[in-house]
């Protein structure tokens, strides 16, 4: 079956379903609160609460597509990162670099189109690089919710594919306190994790302090073995402290982010073509070269309610110090010589960053809900080590925007308007006697707007239709790239003369929930004007590295996302998600047409068998004269096995001029799981999970690896590094309640 028969397929079989309307009262179904059942989930998709335009709104008068991840399917979703536990929902990708380091792609677009709010603020770290992570603690998150399409509205500038709203536990009721402690092993990568929270209210004074940390070694698979330079560690801390009142809430909260990972260069032997490792691969110590990123983060975050509204304000302070330590060099030029060694870092930046949103939004009035903000960023960045990547650089943005929102009967009406200015400098820096980056200064402004409608045709059928402008200034390595980028494995060469990216996109999305059957098609067409992409200019470096430069042109991104969840008795459930993304550029030959770095298509199927029953064990006997057996009340809840497939199909829609990029063959991965609650007396006392990802040790290279294009295998004439073999995942959470 190719690729088109099966999209034709998949759409028909979703959208025929999706027609079976059935307009009787569905009924309650009894399952318990904190299960994991997908069709109690299912069910409550009109309770759950999104991020809206105009405030917090109802999930089903959503008018743009939003997923949500909740706390238990992250804490059974075994993962190495937090944007790895989330990119497979549908229309959800990562562009990685070995275990430790994963970026978001939304339909197809990433880097600095996809923005990530942590705590309320967007994460800014230096996202620009390909090889740079999101600065955030998985084990803070305790719900993900992603919105796909320009959210250039509520965001601003980058916002264009869309936003990833990382939402930490709410505040604890009052008079309560409760800690949770996790703990997770991987066998591949000997990933040793824990995590560790206390939080309360006491007299409306709320508290949350977590400290986390993940260990691991270099990862294995069946043709690379173990692969040097994977390793990573990882420390986090966070704390919370604030006031909750009838009046509203004012929270602080301070977070710190360590992460150490080595930097995998692919480097093989040239007669064994084994990777050439500096240290023992299940050892846990770093190899050079490798990164020190230490990220830091202060939000105050306020909310004042007011008799017509709510009165919003958040302020964030963060500093990012990105570290790239390398082996000594030594370079002799003519005009004169200098060095540095494996303890000073190479590449060093240190940015700062302040972000203010305030916000007012009004409570509905006769239908109608009304918000207006303004919001904005400065930032700093400096260059601080011998080698140089960017110029040092500043930035000033602010936005203003509007938005309402109308209920009538069946149908919700949403819209709204934004202006964004932004200033760039890049500052100047003389090298040896010659120009490395010139000092240059550009002012970009936008305007951004969204118009949306939802028409809940029944109580089980809606309708979405959303049009949203988008608008992205070029970063500073987009403008001002001029050097070596060790961790991307190339030298990079920006363009002072880039314009700003803006898109037109246009969304459909229809969704179905009964008894037996729940169905969701979504459509979108994207238009983008002076799309920025980077790609080979067949040239190499001085060191021989190939040379890549940013350029851009017009682009045309389509595609779906499509699943359906058969779930004909409670306990059994059958889901399958399809993704879909055709992104072109426009007016180029065959080797130029398609956009870099496009995910692939992607079929995900899951069989799950749900077994939620209480059991009492006996377990001892008396020995004082009394023989009578007791009962200790010890039961299992929520317990689960479930067997999934990831099949990815091939990709040869590959921007393949200069050797920008390869096609990469179709894959199909085996994953198994199975978890459980582990109750007393009712309560439960620890979740249980053990995953199995890859079973077969399947050999593969994900489309988005960048570890594709290392060095030759000059044995065996494969190119580049592979992707994780089989990888079994032990996790232990236990919550505490005083």
């Amino acid at each position: 079956m190719n690729r088109h028969t099966l999209i034709l397929l998949l759409l028909c079989v979703c959208t025929a379903v999706a027609g079976q309307t059935n307009t009787s009262t569905h009924e309650h179904h009894h399952a318990q609160e904190d299960s994991t059942d997908v069709f109690f989930r299912h069910l409550k998709l009109n309770e759950l609460t999104v991020t809206g335009v105009t405030g917090d709104t109802k999930l089903k008068h959503a008018t743009a597509p939003v997923s949500i991840v909740g706390a238990k399917d992250l804490r059974a979703t075994p993962s190495t990162n937090v944007i790895d536990a989330i990119a497979h929902q549908p229309g959800v990708a990562q562009l990685t670099t070995g275990s430790g380091i994963a970026k978001p792609i939304i339909r197809g677009l990433g880097y600095n189109r996809v923005v990530v709010i942590g705590d309320g603020v967007r994460q800014e770290g230096q996202q620009w690089g390909a090889e740079h992570g999101v600065e955030i603690d998985g084990g803070s998150v305790n719900s993900v919710e992603i919105l796909k399409g320009p959210a250039s509205l509520m965001y601003g500038s980058d916002a264009m594919a869309g936003v990833v709203i990382m939402h930490s536990q709410p505040t604890r009721p009052e008079g309560s306190m409760t800690a949770n402690i996790s703990t997770e092993y991987q066998t591949n990568l000997g990933l040793i994790g824990t995590s560790v929270d206390f939080a309360g209210n006491q007299r409306g004074f709320v508290w949350d302090g977590r400290f986390s940390g993940q260990w691991a070694h270099a990862y294995k698979n069946k043709y690379d073995d173990y692969v040097p330079g994977s390793q990573f560690r990882q420390t986090a801390g966070r704390l919370m402290l604030g006031l909750q009142r009838q009046w509203g809430h004012s929270r602080l909260t301070w977070s710190c982010y360590h992460l150490t990972p080595s930097i995998i260069e692919g480097e093989r032997d040239a007669v064994s073509g084994q990777l050439i490792a500096a240290v023992s691969p299940t050892s846990y110590s770093k190899q050079l070269p490798y990164q020190q990123v230490k990220h830091y983060k202060l939000v105050w975050d306020n909310s004042l309610n007011l008799p017509s509204g709510v009165l919003k304000a958040i302020f964030g302070y963060q500093k990012n110090r990105r570290q790239e330590f390398e082996e000594h060099h030594h370079h002799d030029h003519e005009a004169e010589e200098h060095h540095h060694d494996a303890s000073e870092p190479a590449l060093f930046f240190k940015l700062h960053t302040v972000t203010y949103d305030l916000r007012y939004l009004t409570n509905e009035m006769a239908g109608w809900k009304f918000s207006a903000g303004v919001q904005g960023m400065w930032q700093q960045s400096e260059n601080l080590g011998v080698e140089f990547l960017i110029p040092a650089y500043r930035l000033f943005d602010v936005g203003v925007y509007a938005t309402a929102s109308k209920q009538i009967e069946r149908w919700t009406l949403s819209g709204g308007l934004r202006y964004d200015h932004r200033h760039l400098h890049g500052s100047e820096l003389m090298e040896e006697g010659q120009v490395r980056f010139a000092d240059f200064s550009r002012n970009f402004n936008g305007v951004t707007g969204s118009v949306g409608a939802v028409w809940n045709m029944t109580d089980h059928l809606n309708l979405r239709l959303n049009v949203a402008r988008g608008f992205r200034t070029p970063n500073m390595s987009e403008l001002g790239s001029n050097g070596s980028h060790e961790g991307a494995l190339r030298y990079e060469k920006g363009n002072q003369q880039l314009k700003a990216e803006y898109s037109l996109q246009g969304d459909l999305g229809l969704d179905f929930t009964s008894r037996y059957v729940s169905a969701q098609v979504a459509l979108f067409a994207n238009s983008i004007s002076n799309f920025i992409f980077i790609r080979s200019n067949g040239q190499v470096s001085v060191d021989g590295d190939p040379v890549y430069a940013y350029t851009q042109g017009d682009a045309r991104l389509m595609g779906f996302e499509a699943g359906i969840d058969l779930h004909p008795v409670h306990s059994l459930h059958f889901a399958n998600s399809f993704s879909y993304v055709d992104a072109r550029l426009k007016d180029q030959p065959a080797d130029r047409k398609y956009l870099p770095y496009t995910p692939a298509p992607r079929w995900n199927s899951e069989l799950k068998w749900e077994l939620i029953h209480h059991e009492h064990a006996t377990v001892g006997h008396r020995h004082d004269g009394d023989h009578r057996h007791f009962t200790a009340p010890v039961s299992v809840n929520n317990l689960y096995i479930a067997a999934g497939l990831e099949c990815y199909l091939k990709q040869d829609h590959v921007y393949s001029a200069d050797d920008t990029e390869t096609p990469t063959p179709s894959y199909t991965l085996l994953n198994l799981s199975a978890g459980a609650d582990l109750m007393i007396r009712r309560k439960k006392v620890a979740e249980l999970y053990v995953a199995v990802n890859n079973l077969l040790n399947r050999a593969y290279q994900n489309h988005l690896s960048r570890l594709k294009y290392a060095d030759t295998n000059v044995v065996t004439g494969r190119q580049g590094v592979y992707n994780m073999g089989r990888n079994i995942c032990f996790k232990l959470v236990v919550p505490i309640k005083f």
